[in-house]
């Protein structure tokens, strides 16, 4: 009997002994899990920095011209003028504003340069066209990436670039409402602004300008041609200047001339549908 008590002793001393060295886990193992530990994470992987619409266009120009890109921050909060009543269109040959900003509006459409598109995507500023209808039929197409890739927008100049000054008010339809009908069958969108070819208007104009639909025409203060900017006051862009420069074979001079005098003068250029209620 003594010795049966005495096995079943040590049966139960072996017992406790295995249960606190081994079983489930060590006590170490056990201390981890009840802390609550966090398992080992791996560092999240790296990404590329992400590049901006105007930085890849800036990039995918040549050098030369890369640098001659200046960069402009966005441009205030638009204030709009007050346009005349009586069935007359208002004439502007710059904006009324204390605001920094300057205006670049391209006429006619003859000089198609390939390197525009690039250009208005790297200088990432609003851009008025003002089209002649006879500049552009030849090829319409070219006109619509600088809309829908670049955001210029396309506005009227007439359909054969006459001088409108003193001609009957139907002939001055004809050009005028001719030539916003034609722009609104390629674009899509019926112009609101016109420019009268080399700036020559007169009332019968802006009556017309008006009954078409539109709202104003404009003049300009700087105009540029062959990569120079000639002003017709004092040797700067001042705000709210309207500045005028055409589809030429050195069109990409002139673009470049136009955003430097700008950037020269402490500007930015805005858009000029923006400021036309």
């Amino acid at each position: 009997m003594r010795r049966i008590r005495v096995v079943a002793a040590a049966a139960t001393v072996l017992t406790v002994l295995a249960g606190c060295s081994g079983g489930t886990g060590s006590p170490r193992t056990e201390s981890k899990a009840a802390a609550g530990a966090a398992p080992e994470v791996s560092p999240p992987a790296a990404t590329a920095p992400t590049i901006s619409a105007r930085d890849a266009a800036l990039a995918a120009l040549p050098e030369a011209l890369r640098k001659r890109v200046p960069k402009f921050g966005p441009p205030p909060a638009p204030t709009k003028v007050t346009l005349p009543g009586g069935g007359s269109a208002g004439w502007f040959s710059s904006i009324p504003t204390d605001q920094k900003i300057a205006f670049i509006t391209i006429d006619d459409g003859w000089s198609k340069d390939p390197m525009a598109l690039k250009l208005f995507q790297a200088a990432n500023v609003p851009i008025t066209l003002f089209l002649e209808v006879n500049a552009i039929k030849d090829d319409p197409g070219y006109f619509k990436p600088l809309r829908d890739q670049a955001g210029a927008i396309i506005e009227d100049h007439t359909i054969s670039h006459p001088d409108l000054k003193g001609r009957s008010y139907d002939f001055q339809k004809k050009e005028i409402c001719g030539g916003a009908d034609k722009l609104e069958k390629y674009y899509g969108k019926r112009p609101t602004l016109f420019r009268p070819p080399g700036g020559t208007h007169d009332a019968t104009t802006l009556k017309v300008v008006h009954d078409c639909g539109m709202k104003a025409a404009f003049y300009w203060h700087e105009t540029t041609d062959h990569g120079v900017v000639f002003y017709q006051s004092v040797h700067r862009v001042k705000p709210g200047d309207i500045i005028l420069m055409h589809f030429r074979p050195r069109f990409v001079d002139d673009f470049l001339a136009v955003l430097n005098a700008i950037h020269k003068a402490g500007l930015t250029p805005a858009r000029l549908e923006d400021y036309i209620p």
